[in-house]
């Protein structure tokens, strides 16, 4: 019987090795781990669902865009782990979380996090978004890139707050879709 880690950690060779079908494997495993994860996390924010899920897809993005950085010397769940923590964490700073809501184990994690991003993950990013549906677009550019609260992208775009919650969920979900569709061909 094969552990997680190793089932895992194979997935993400051969998903490095181009094995489209293992990428995908390996991104279903990875959702149903993260999306535990979040909505145990978020549960003491009093944060729900919706979040997690948001969360999930953030996470599966940020893996996809940086499977070429894993070394696979070693193990893989660390460092997944890793990239679900600092999603969390750009999540509570974004959603203007109190400090004083962060267990304290993280709370040092929040203020020492680096944003910067390479420059050619953030073109992958941005010409996907493109390929978005305006509001989609305007909604995820906003919130998830600029760092403006779910108001204030409503505000910025006229747009309701529910639309803009709507759109980046629904964003989210299809910029997964495109990046498997990516991975298949």
């Amino acid at each position: 019987m094969t552990s997680p880690e190793t089932e895992l950690k194979a997935l993400m060779l051969a998903s490095q090795a181009g094995d489209a079908a293992a990428h995908r494997a390996l991104l279903e495993r990875l959702s149903r781990h993260l999306r535990a994860y979040y909505k145990r996390k978020l549960a003491s924010f009093g944060k729900g669902a919706t979040e997690a899920e948001d969360l999930v897809q953030e996470a599966l993005l940020a893996i996809h865009i940086q499977r070429h950085s894993y070394d696979p010397a070693e193990p893989l769940t660390p460092w997944v782990h890793a990239i679900a923590r600092y999603k969390l964490i750009d999540f509570l700073r974004r959603s203007r979380t109190s400090r004083a809501d962060v267990p304290i184990d993280e709370a040092d994690d929040i203020m020492a996090h680096d944003d910067h991003v390479a420059a050619e993950n953030s073109y992958d990013i941005r010409r996907l978004i493109g390929r978005l549906p305006k509001n989609m677009q305007y909604a995820i550019g906003a919130v998830k890139l600029e760092g403006l609260s779910i108001a204030e992208a409503a505000q910025k775009y006229q747009l309701s707050e529910p639309t803009i919650k709507v759109s980046i969920h629904r964003g989210l979900k299809a910029l997964a879709d495109m990046i498997a569709k990516e991975v298949k061909a």
